[in-house]
């Protein structure tokens, strides 16, 4: 079967084939993160390449936000189809529960191999209940927990308080200005403070929502007028974002001390990023990358365990001892086995280990490439 071809995703499903880019092109810069932070708690030594840690600080500070806005622009849509209940469960199924249990077994294989893993010192029994109050402790949950309850809370204030899309921008921008605050007065506010910061993104999703799905949308942004003026700009703003991040010693310097340079990072990359996109699905090149991006939730609940198995495997083993290529193969591991290994689970009816409702379609399909 061959899960990399663009096809494999379509499985008689409308969908927007530039989110699907877009959400693989975050999926590989979050990876990519996760990587680098993996091999240097591990005690490898990047003194002696810097461009991996150089590049982990450049491309670090737009992906996140880029995940809030491109689930944004399709809030409006989803409230009209599925109305506030139906879509509040569909958030559960694919977003919260697999959080929670994907979150649970990368908890209890790192409390049962402590003496093998980074975390030996982060990782206890409290952790369970931390995915829920300060995800931010548990590792990389804390994304799905702020996505999720960014979105259940901007749906209730759209549906039952009738706040538009000016209303949502304003109170994004009051949240992000508390966030910015609290961050300023060393208040930890567990995961409040991530529901804070990305709500403005959420809502700047949903007020580009009726551009960004235009049949127009797509002449705009592979224009060439609109990419080289952003392609300058990204790599000015990035150059200076990953200055003063180095300098200070702290990657998220610029997110908790600059909020507002961090907002223009943010757009910025954000938009260079849906320009990518757009420009990949018009010529149709690198489809392995709308597979990551389908896969996007899957890769992200399992890429830690996933990527901690290799690199102890090739560590231990000295099967690889280049650390760029060390690298590679590592990341290459957690962008793909996901991949494999939730296929294999839809063939084992394993299903439940992602989603509270049975993918029969998908299911299917998946059985019938095999055959």
């Amino acid at each position: 079967m061959n899960l990399f071809n663009s096809k494999y995703i379509l499985n008689g499903k409308k969908r927007h084939a530039w989110i699907d880019y877009d959400r693989g092109i975050s999926i590989i810069l979050v990876t990519y993160r996760h990587c680098i932070e993996g091999l240097i708690k591990s005690g490898i030594n990047l003194k002696s390449y810097p461009i991996l840690e150089y590049m982990n600080v450049f491309l670090f500070g737009f992906r996140m936000p880029l995940f809030f806005i491109a689930s944004g622009i399709f809030l409006s849509a989803s409230l009209n189809k599925k109305g506030l209940n139906g879509y509040t469960f569909d958030r559960f199924k694919t977003i919260l529960y697999p959080m929670l249990i994907w979150g649970i077994i990368q908890i209890s294989l790192q409390i049962l191999f402590s003496d093998y893993t980074n975390s030996k010192d982060n990782v206890n029994f409290n952790s369970f209940y931390y995915l829920i109050t300060n995800p931010r402790a548990t590792g990389q949950f804390w994304y799905l927990n702020a996505l999720f309850f960014v979105g259940i809370i901007y749906s209730i204030l759209n549906v039952f308080f009738k706040f538009n899309k000016n209303h949502q921008l304003f109170l994004g921008i009051l949240f992000y200005t508390l966030c910015a605050y609290s961050n300023a007065q060393g208040y930890h506010l567990g995961f409040i403070s991530d529901i804070l910061k990305y709500y403005l993104f959420f809502a700047l999703g949903d007020a580009i929502s009726s551009v960004m799905l235009s049949e127009n949308a797509s002449k705009f942004f592979t224009s060439w007028k609109l990419i080289l003026p952003l392609a300058i700009s990204f790599i000015l703003i990035q150059y200076f974002f990953t200055k003063i991040n180095l300098l200070n010693n702290d990657n998220y310097f610029v997110e908790n001390k600059m909020p507002l340079f961090f907002i223009v990072v943010a757009l910025v990359g954000c938009a260079i990023s849906i320009s990518l996109s757009f420009t990949l699905k018009k010529y149709e090149k690198f489809s392995f990358l709308r597979v990551l991006g389908y896969n996007s939730v899957h890769i992200y609940c399992m890429q830690i365990i996933v990527m901690a198995i290799f690199r102890l495997l090739f560590i231990k083993s000295h099967l690889i001892t280049s650390v760029p290529l060390l690298t590679f193969m590592i990341l290459l591991s957690g962008l793909i086995v996901p991949v494999i290994i939730y296929n294999y689970c839809l063939r084992l009816n394993l299903w439940w280990l992602f989603t509270l409702k049975k993918p029969i379609a998908e299911i299917d399909f998946v059985k019938q490439q095999v055959g």
